[in-house]
């Protein structure tokens, strides 16, 4: 159970003064030698505090081991729209689910639980975003650019990466919880992991939903094509495969509107992250068939173009 750390770091990041330094102490008193970072990561309009959490595994490759590195990112524009909205917004599920399991991660090994490999967490803290125009519903807006992000979150040290962000501005995917992605690798979207979609079965107890990508939402942002969201960004960045993890609701809610978080739902998210980086960690959890990939890209060729803003 992680209720009572998404409890815990939602008050830290329900206020005006949310910043990467006051999450940082918070993860420090579970653990006082905890590996966190802080610093401000400056855009066009304006900043924001990047946060970062590395937590070695036993096996793992900061301690000379084989183990594979998992990161899991929390994708936002920000925690709070001030002064247009009071208050946490729903576009800030991402940095409070990533921020609950780095505080899960250290808790469990403060008592001596430790994953086989390392596990690489991070996010930002903005609570004063811009909003942004949108159809259905409005976006919120980023005071960093994504590809700003992209360069500081995704490392050539990640062998996976699990991607979590609110996904309620839309119509295809209805329903209250979360759900996945198909795996997206070096610009192709693979097959849905059956790995996954076991341990989202075992920590939901019901059958999983799954959010359908298009060709748009694996291309980076700034080409004038339509996203779904963030969600996918980090695939525009890496040769690692990526999972969109969704924070879902029945009907279309802005990432803008307040009181709008549900604690049961992120729990349920940051517990099948916490989940799926122990299996992957110990070799137990694929995110794409190795070989079929293989075959895949032989028969048609790279597909490494989407992951550029393409031609002019």
């Amino acid at each position: 159970m992680l209720m009572k750390q998404i409890l815990e770091v939602f008050e830290i990041l329900d206020s005006p003064s949310a910043s990467g330094e006051e999450a940082r102490k918070y993860l420090l008193s579970i653990k006082p030698d905890a590996d966190v970072e802080t610093y401000r990561l400056v855009g066009p309009k304006g900043g924001t505090d990047m946060f970062k959490v590395r937590i070695p595994g036993k096996k793992g490759k900061s301690r000379g081991g084989e183990a594979p590195t998992i990161g899991l990112l929390g994708r936002l524009g920000g925690l709070g729209a001030r002064p247009e909205q009071v208050g946490f917004v729903s576009d800030g599920d991402g940095a409070l689910v990533a921020i609950a399991v780095a505080a899960k991660l250290l808790s469990m090994q403060a008592k001596g639980d430790y994953l086989d490999g390392d596990v690489f967490i991070s996010t930002h803290i903005c609570p004063d975003a811009p909003t942004a125009p949108h159809k259905p519903v409005p976006f919120m807006g980023s005071p960093v650019e994504m590809s700003q992000v992209n360069r500081e979150e995704v490392t050539p040290e990640l062998d996976a990466v699990l991607s979590v962000d609110t996904t309620k501005g839309n119509r295809v995917i209805n329903t209250r919880g979360f759900a996945i992605s198909p795996t997206v690798k070096s610009g192709y979207i693979l097959r849905v992991s059956e790995d996954l979609l076991g341990i989202m079965q075992t920590t939901t107890g019901r059958l999983p939903y799954v959010f359908p990508l298009s060709m748009q939402d694996i291309t980076p942002y700034g080409n004038n094509v339509y996203h779904l969201n963030s969600i996918l960004q980090p695939a525009t960045a890496t040769d690692a495969p990526v999972v969109g993890v969704a924070i879902t609701t029945e009907t279309m809610v802005a990432g803008s509107a307040t009181g709008a978080s549900h604690c049961t739902d992120c729990e349920e998210a940051a517990r099948f992250m916490l989940e799926a980086a122990k299996y992957f960690g110990k070799g137990d959890c694929s995110f794409y068939d190795k070989e079929e990939y293989q075959l895949i890209e032989k028969l048609y060729g790279p597909m490494t173009h989407l992951q550029t803003l393409g031609k002019a």
